[in-house]
């Protein structure tokens, strides 16, 4: 049957493999269609480096139009570059390079995993010092701040000050942490700061000047 013929030769036909941290890159950066599929298109290929115009244009069934704009998106998010380099016969010819691409991947996977590994040895630290393991709402809390933009150093550092003070438990070192933010204290150095100023302060004050000889 046609419909059989047609469907043989469209699965024998060039497959595209699509990694699933490319459909998650396209997605956080805001790919186009046609961008997604020209990053896909040049992920694929074997001759990376070459700069086929009119193969592209006839592989993808792309317009000029849509080539050239997914191009231009490409390299503006540094995705994409295209050198001139002469050939063996000393012609200069268009190359294309992706590798900032792999670049922007790795770089993102070594800070999502080190997030992670900190996000683990907070928790850690937290079941250490409490000598329990955390409850679902507990963790949610934490990962609250951490979603406010407060650093792991300071939620360490208002931890420690609630378990010197004997209050360790986590509404304690939200009051803290509401506190800190009060103040303006976005790190433990600015904790240390305040507490000097505080003190000298308090010297200031409890001078007796009048008996001062």
């Amino acid at each position: 049957m046609l419909k059989d013929k047609l469907l043989e030769q469209m699965n024998n036909e060039n497959h595209y493999t699509i990694p699933k941290y490319v459909l998650l890159f396209a997605k956080e950066t805001n790919l186009d269609v046609n961008a997604l599929i020209l990053l896909v298109y040049l992920l694929n290929i074997k001759n990376k480096d070459i700069f086929d115009y009119k193969k592209i244009l006839n592989d993808l069934m792309f317009t000029e139009k849509e080539l050239l704009d997914s191009i231009s998106l490409l390299k503006e998010k540094n995705i994409l570059t295209i050198e001139m380099e002469k050939n063996e016969s000393g012609i200069l010819e268009e190359k294309i390079n992706i590798s900032s691409f792999y670049d922007i991947v790795f770089s993102k996977f070594l800070n999502e995993n080190a997030d992670k590994e900190n996000k683990n040895d907070l928790f850690s630290l937290f079941e250490s010092e409490f000598g329990r393991t955390l409850s679902p709402l507990e963790y949610d809390i934490i990962n609250s701040w951490l979603e406010k933009g407060i650093s792991d150093e300071l939620i360490k550092e208002a931890l420690k000050e609630a378990v010197f003070n004997g209050g360790n438990n986590l509404r304690y070192i939200d009051k803290i942490l509401f506190e800190w933010n009060k103040k303006g204290i976005t790190n433990p150095n600015e904790i240390i700061k305040k507490k000097v100023e505080k003190e000298d302060e308090e010297e200031y004050y409890e001078y007796d000047w009048l008996n001062d000889n």
